[in-house]
């Protein structure tokens, strides 16, 4: 096994075929001194436009910055126009782009968290705090969801988070020059092999175990994917292998829905076990090349997974780990692809289906990482195994993440069909000292909002779709007296806003007008349902599709809230 992003392959080169590219460079004048700039700093990595985005990566990573003279350099570097370089550039939060005549960005950046959890934990003025107080050379900025909601509120310094942050930790971190993350203790592959890791891999690669017999466990086990969308993963393996090759395989790991952060979890805890999955995914599908998309958020899953994927042995497929730049829609499977070939994450049409026409327009087989951790388990131990799990007439395990008013928040492996008042009382140890629990979040910021009454719906795949809310990847946000649903909402509606693509008009303006309306201190409920239902008739894709659950549910659910605000 090798980690090789500089090998290239013919189907990575997207636009072979076509007519050759001018001698001449496209756009505007090139700078020498940044063209010899970008020169060094690429060195021998190709300039292929799949890579687009990892140069990008590299230049902020070094300069802090993206000036206008340095994308103009890598535009000829790389024989792409202007146009194409910032056009990507610009789309992803995470690169600060400087235009023509604009002032440097201060070397540092501190960004705070301010979705829901962090918000309810202070966030907000946190944030304020630091703006005020940071000093010169800081640049203080709000920032989405960081995946680190269950030690609420966080920054994050450079590539260094800060947990449960204040304005004396995070400047004194900052003081410190602590920059870089910090990786935790994990199982390495040396400990992971001793334990029989890759044992289930070796015996499928040689023939003693076939590919209909792992597919057979994990149909028998019903494992579905865990990123949100709940397809069958015995499926949905079958269909990309019977789709014409050469097939690809890429692995979601942009875990950035609000209230999310197992797929964190696992990668820092035991990374060898999804790299297993992965490989078993790969040589079932038959896929030569395996492009692992991991968020800008996690920059210690991404070390981790660079260091142990240069431990293991030569064969089987390439592994390209790929880096994401600040793009909630990328967690959306064709956006996700988009980005992989060094574009903006704009969600693509359907159909044609990325098991038909993926990657470089290849069948793709995509994957959660969460899912792809299970597979070494279910197919080891049995199906009936993972069947034994489960309650209220539901079957398997769920990762749970876990946020908000609770004594100790985190990822809680629990039964599936549990419901939230069984994950609070039993896996939780009940609420927060002086919080009573009000309601909840059953899948995120976009699985809708429910009341604490009804707390006895199990917490799984089907069961709540009649209430107007989802499980999606299992993010339960648990809020008390001291909370307001309607606060919640436009909170996770100001997300969605931000995030939104701005692809398709529904969508993008919907977003903006909702959180409009919601900022009003009497809601127009008749207007905001009429929005709501355009968005969800008309979005191309699931951001807008779903943004406005949370919406719909407080007007259905908390209609106290209301109590005093006449229409």
């Amino acid at each position: 096994m090798s980690h090789d992003v500089h090998q290239v392959r013919s189907f990575e080169h997207p636009g072979q075929g076509r007519k050759r590219a001018k001698a001449t460079p496209k756009g505007r004048q090139v700078d020498p001194v940044a063209a010899h700039e970008i020169e060094q700093l690429l060195g021998d990595r190709p300039r292929r436009r799949d890579l687009l985005i990892e140069h990008l990566h590299l230049i902020q990573d070094t300069y802090k910055q993206i000036s206008a003279a340095h994308l103009a350099a890598l535009a000829e570097a790389m024989r792409l126009s202007f146009a194409e370089v910032f056009e990507t550039a610009t789309f992803y939060a995470h690169f600060d782009v400087v235009k023509e005549g604009e002032p440097n960005i201060p070397p540092l950046t501190i960004r705070v968290c301010d979705s829901l959890t962090c918000a309810m934990m202070g966030g907000e003025q946190l944030l304020q705090d630091l703006q005020s107080k940071s000093g010169r050379g800081i640049r203080v900025v709000r920032a989405p969801c960081v995946g680190r909601c269950d030690t609420a509120p966080a920054a994050e310094i450079g590539h260094n988070f800060v947990d449960h942050a204040s304005v004396e930790s995070v400047l004194a971190a900052a003081k410190a020059g602590e920059t870089h993350a910090h990786l935790p203790e994990y199982i390495g592959y040396e400990a992971y092999v001793a334990d029989g890791g890759y044992k289930l891999l070796q015996r499928l690669r040689a023939g003693e175990l076939s590919k209909e017999d792992v597919l057979k466990q994990l149909d028998d086990a019903s494992l579905r994917g865990l990123g949100g969308a709940g397809f069958p993963t015995g499926r949905k393996w079958r269909a990309v292998l019977g789709e014409p090759g050469p097939r690809l395989m890429a692995i979601n790991g942009d875990e950035g829905e609000p209230g999310t952060f197992k797929d964190r979890y696992y990668l820092e805890r035991d990374p060898h076990r999804f790299l297993e999955g992965t490989l078993i995914g790969a040589h079932i599908v038959e896929a030569s090349d395996v492009y692992i998309y991991i968020r800008d958020e996690y920059p210690a899953c991404r070390d981790i997974l660079d260091r142990e994927i240069a431990k293991l042995p030569p064969g089987g497929p390439v592994l390209h780990l790929r880096r994401g730049a600040g793009a909630y829609i990328c967690g959306e499977e064709s956006s996700l692809l988009e980005s992989i070939e060094g574009k903006r994450g704009l969600p693509r049409h359907k159909p044609p289906y990325p098991f038909q026409v993926g990657l470089f327009g290849l069948p793709t087989l995509i994957n959660n990482v969460e899912t792809l951790w299970w597979v070494r388990d279910i197919v080891e131990k049995g199906a009936d195994w993972w069947k034994s799990h489960g309650r209220n007439g539901r079957q398997g395990l769920r990762s749970y993440s876990v946020s908000g008013r609770v004594k100790n928040p985190g990822v809680k492996l629990a039964p599936s069909g549990i419901t939230v008042r069984e994950l609070i009382d039993e896996f939780c140890g009940g609420m927060a000292d002086g919080h009573t629990f009000y309601a909840y979040l059953p899948g995120g910021a976009s699985g809708g909002i429910l009341p604490a009454s009804m707390d006895d719906i199990p917490l799984d795949f089907g069961t709540l779709e009649k209430y107007g809310c989802f499980i999606g990847s299992a993010a339960i946000v648990i809020l008390s007296q001291h909370d307001s649903v309607r606060t919640a909402a436009l909170n996770l509606m100001r997300f969605f806003e931000d995030e939104s693509c701005g692809q398709c008009t529904p969508c993008r303006v919907g977003t903006q007008k909702a959180a409009q309306l919601m900022e009003r201190p009497v809601w127009n409920r008749q207007l905001l349902e009429e929005l709501s239902q355009a968005m969800r008739d008309a979005s191309i894709c699931g951001l807008g599709q779903a943004a406005s659950n949370p919406l719909t549910s407080v007007i259905k659910y908390f209609a106290d809230e209301f109590k005093d605000a006449a229409e």
